[in-house]
């Protein structure tokens, strides 16, 4: 009887175990999906779970900061990004424009306006943005952005596993001040049609350039 009983306990502790350790594996693959989805999202619409991606984190990826020629900030996680106190100031959209604007006691010279359309993926999932930003004068400076987009594993604070989704400023091209033309994007490619090069181009002459999305 006491050997039966034995038994039938190492089953149950077995069985147990083996509940306990899928456990983990299911919550993940359940993460895993939900990661995926939004990912999905972000290179569809540039949105996150519904909301737009706050403009100023492209003013933060070096647009708003025309004394260093490379970028300090590089990678934001969206997930924290969105509904943060760091972006707190209200989002509009105007047309396919989604603009975000600090009020003028929040910047040197006026209401400081950070902006982006966006363009769309590549054909190998890099995305591609247009941003402008204004520090509050005349001047609106107009950035193309190449963009990288990534779920990555951390830690919360007491130490359980997350998925951040990463998205990662490779490459900036400045266009100038109050740049006028077309972005398109086919393929790989990046076509840039310039007809405005600044304030003080009235020329109207039409320029094509092209870039490659692609990884360093």
């Amino acid at each position: 009887m006491l050997l039966v009983d034995w038994r039938i306990c190492r089953t149950t502790v077995i069985l147990l175990w083996l509940v306990c350790s899928a456990m983990p594996h299911l919550s993940a693959a359940a993460q895993d999906s939900t990661t995926a989805a939004l990912l999905t999202e972000v290179r569809k619409t540039f949105t996150l779970g519904g909301k737009p991606i706050p403009p100023e984190i492209f003013r933060d990826f070096g647009d708003g900061n025309l004394a260093d020629s490379l970028p300090i900030w590089v990678t934001v996680d969206l997930r924290a990004a969105i509904d943060s106190n760091l972006y707190f100031d209200d989002i509009k959209q105007s047309g396919d424009w989604v603009i975000q604007r600090k009020p003028a006691p929040g910047s040197l010279n006026g209401m400081e306006e950070t902006a982006y359309t966006y363009i769309g993926p590549a054909e190998n999932g890099l995305l591609v943005v247009l941003a402008t930003y204004s520090g509050g004068g005349s001047g609106e400076f107009f950035t193309l952005h190449l963009l990288s987009l990534d779920a990555a594993l951390a830690f919360y604070s007491g130490g359980k596993v997350y998925d951040r989704i990463n998205l990662t400023n490779l490459r900036s091209m400045p266009l100038g001040d109050r740049w006028g033309g077309e972005i398109h994007v086919e393929k790989n490619t990046v076509r840039i049609i310039t007809t405005r090069k600044g304030p003080a181009d009235q020329s109207g002459a039409r320029e094509e350039r092209t870039i490659e999305a692609k990884m360093p």
